[in-house]
């Protein structure tokens, strides 16, 4: 996509045409990642489709799968179990925290605040919540998780990123306590009434990158 005046650092954006094997994806991760530090190649934010799968991170707690109802995949991102599967949006951010001063707290939030934006073009609501980790939105008397972040740094250079729940089938979190959370459950972007296909949300995520990351 071309340069704007908002991007003084650009990154190239790669959409998937189909679901993507999820150690297919960490291996393309892994190059890319190796090709930022080592050749100068660009940043790349990579949207994409899973099959149905869970991921363990690094803080997962074994009593947290309760049914292997999916592929497992250990995975050296931050975080726990979480849910991927079509009708959900991941976003692999691969960036040099080189070149935006070291910071892996203020890129946690960046990414926090592009989700959020993003979710707003469409009426919805996410916040932060002490505590738990991803975007919140309030349903009724409760609350539900519509956005999860799990990362990786390998010598300032990121990977893994962020994952927002479009219209996946909700009921395959079941086998597992989402990010080890067990008194607030998972919503999405249909179930809380917005219409949007997944090129609106691609769009969505594209024009709110630079605002944040500009």
């Amino acid at each position: 996509m071309p340069k704007t005046a908002f991007d003084p650092l650009p990154a190239d954006w790669q959409t998937a045409e189909k679901p993507v094997a999820y150690e297919e994806a960490v291996r393309a991760m892994e190059e890319r990642v190796r090709a930022i530090r080592e050749d100068g190649a660009r940043d790349l934010v990579w949207l994409i489709e899973h099959p149905p799968l869970y991921t363990a991170g690094t803080s997962a707690n074994p009593k947290d799968l309760i049914n292997k109802t999916f592929p497992v995949h250990t995975t050296g991102r931050g975080g726990q179990y979480t849910y991927h599967g079509p009708g959900q949006r991941i976003a692999y951010v691969m960036l040099d925290l080189q070149k935006r001063g070291c910071d892996l707290r203020r890129y946690i939030c960046d990414l926090e605040e592009w989700m959020i934006l993003a979710l707003k073009d469409f009426g919805v609501k996410g916040a932060r919540r002490k505590g738990r980790v991803g975007i919140w939105v309030e349903t009724g008397d409760s609350e539900a998780k519509i956005a999860a972040i799990g990362v990786r740094v390998r010598k300032w250079v990121t990977f893994h990123g962020v994952a927002i729940n479009l219209d996946p089938d909700l009921s395959h979190y079941n086998g597992i306590v989402p990010c080890g959370i067990k008194e607030y459950g998972v919503t999405s972007l249909a179930k809380l009434g917005a219409t949007a296909t997944m090129a609106d949300l691609d769009a969505a995520l594209h024009r709110n990158w630079h605002k944040v990351f500009g």
